[in-house]
């Protein structure tokens, strides 16, 4: 049990690393003329950028032997992303640009990142630790 409760702690402390870089990718590109009106354009280039981020977020989570399920692993990095932005994104970025957590929560492109940040958690489990 204490070890299912500390992998659960690191899930959510890589979460929260695999989160910031997700949410700094965000400010760069809306400060990019091309992209600071084009909210889709933005979320697919960080769906591609989600790859390489969860990838390196399952190395570090697995890399001290861990074997978790990818699946529930990816699945709580994801919660811990929800939480951090209904914590921080929303009220310090949303709701200041006339936005709120409805019209957030609401973006169909930001279950395609989860979806994509939990996949890649998975596919490296399934092709790095479980093969091993």
């Amino acid at each position: 049990m204490k070890q299912f409760f500390l992998n659960n702690i690191r899930a959510i402390v890589v979460g929260a690393l695999v989160w910031v870089c997700i949410f700094a990718s965000f400010t760069v590109l809306s400060f990019l003329p091309i992209l600071q009106d084009s909210l889709d354009k933005q979320a697919l280039i960080v769906a591609l950028l989600i790859v390489p981020f969860a990838t390196f977020g399952a190395f570090l989570y697995y890399k001290n032997g861990n074997k978790d399920n990818g699946l529930m692993v990816g699945l709580v990095m994801v919660v811990t992303a929800f939480s951090l932005d209904a914590l921080i994104t929303v009220p310090l970025m949303e709701i200041p640009n006339g936005r709120g957590y409805q019209s957030f929560f609401s973006f169909s492109l930001l279950y395609l990142l989860a979806a994509v940040n939990a996949l890649s958690v998975y596919l490296y489990w399934r092709f790095k630790i479980v093969r091993q």
